[in-house]
């Protein structure tokens, strides 16, 4: 099965960069037919959907957060990244990295998140 496990820094300063890795195992994320993204949820709140890089290395951002959002990928690694300038404390969250299918929609698969905490 498809696993995702995301890594990265738990405490990043205001105004500073946030930088995500998703390793992913047991799927190829340069397949025709899936697409790699990224959703976090604020402490009490409801998930939200940053963006996706697809399988031809196309990125869909949140318009919200497409200003200070950059998604990327490792081909040779089956990985790929999250950057995410300027944060605030209302960066706050935990942050997933999922698959979906590009015919299903929703996300099948999750890794198990990584908290991040902004603050000086």
């Amino acid at each position: 099965q498809v696993q995702l496990q995301e890594s990265g820094p738990g405490l990043v300063k205001p105004s500073q960069t946030l930088v995500l890795t998703c390793t992913v195992s047991g799927g190829s994320i340069s397949s025709n037919d899936n697409y790699w993204g990224w959703i976090r949820q604020p402490p009490g709140k409801g998930l939200e959907w940053m963006g996706a890089i697809f399988y031809s290395g196309v990125t869909n951002y949140n318009p919200s957060l497409k200003s200070r959002t950059s998604i990327s990928r490792d081909t040779s690694k089956n990985l790929f990244t999250l950057q995410l300038n300027s944060v605030t404390p209302e960066d706050t969250a935990v942050y997933y990295c999922a698959r979906r299918r590009a015919t299903v929609p929703g996300y099948d698969y999750w890794g198990r998140g990584s908290q991040v905490t902004v603050a000086s």
